[in-house]
């Protein structure tokens, strides 16, 4: 597996990066350098995160369409837990905009070169695991309370969720099962990919270093996951459009995160 960059990077040999304390006004810092990245090139960035609010108004026309309505809501909020992978480009567009380099938006797309590609495939693979063991606990907690039962329209299941005990019971027992699978998320994943892109340590190294990261700086971080959980719920307002900013605005400050969190390698 070793040869696969699974376990170790592509000397087959396991560096573990150190980790540094950070606070509060280091997340403020990664979101405004985040932001100055977007800023400064904001046409390719829109052209690549477009597609991330295009394809939660076609989730939410096809669960409505399907009588799917109860599965709304995993699916739109357990698509940001790939969200780490989806903005790959967009690292490397403020990896290369730190180094002084050409940022055109078709570098975005330069990863597939990376020596860690099969590294990021590996992580890649293990956030959409994730999402579909979110949705399976998502539609098994709805069948609990409810049977095995489609609303009858949208109208009616949002007044019976926001208006009666098992809705009560639903919204609680599925946000509290929906942290767990965040926090999940956020503990193996939280700065892993913008750490393949700058240093080819492996799949396992990558997310055992968010782990360590997490555990280092656990007040801060779970800031940072409660931050980004906040700025995706406001960017979906009105219609998922507010995404198209929010989106590559987080993916670029994750990357400055990423920064520093974690010490460069030494010489």
């Amino acid at each position: 597996m070793a040869s696969f960059h699974v376990i170790a990077g592509a000397g087959d040999r396991i560096v573990h990066p150190d980790i540094r304390k950070i606070g509060f006004a280091d997340l403020g810092d990664a979101l405004r350098r985040g932001f100055a990245d977007f800023m400064a090139k904001p046409s390719h960035v829109v052209f690549l995160c477009i597609v991330y609010p295009l394809v939660g108004v076609v989730l939410a026309a096809w669960t409505s369409g399907n009588n799917a309505l109860p599965m709304l809501f995993p699916l739109m909020s357990g698509f940001a837990l790939i969200g780490p992978f989806a903005g790959i480009g967009l690292y490397e567009i403020s990896r290369r905009r730190e180094a002084g380099l050409d940022t055109s938006w078709h570098h975005a797309f330069d990863v597939r070169h990376s020596p860690a590609v099969p590294a990021i495939a590996a992580v890649g693979f293990f956030l959409f695991a994730v999402f579909i063991a979110w949705l399976l606990a998502a539609r098994a907690i709805y069948i609990a309370i409810y049977g095995d039962v489609a609303p009858a329209s949208l109208a009616t299941f949002l007044s019976d969720v926001l208006t009666t005990p098992q809705g009560w019971q639903l919204i609680l027992i599925g946000g509290l099962v929906g942290f767990v699978f965040a926090v999940v998320v956020l503990c193996t994943t939280v700065i892993a990919f913008p750490l393949l892109l700058d240093r080819d340590v492996g799949a396992y190294e990558a997310m055992a270093t968010s782990f360590r990261a997490v555990v280092a700086n656990p007040v801060a971080l779970m800031g940072w996951g409660l931050l980004v959980a906040a700025l995706l719920a406001l960017g979906s307002i009105p219609v998922f459009a507010g995404l198209i900013i929010v989106i590559p605005v987080l993916a670029h400050a994750t990357w400055h995160l990423y920064r520093k969190v974690v010490e460069p390698p030494r010489e």
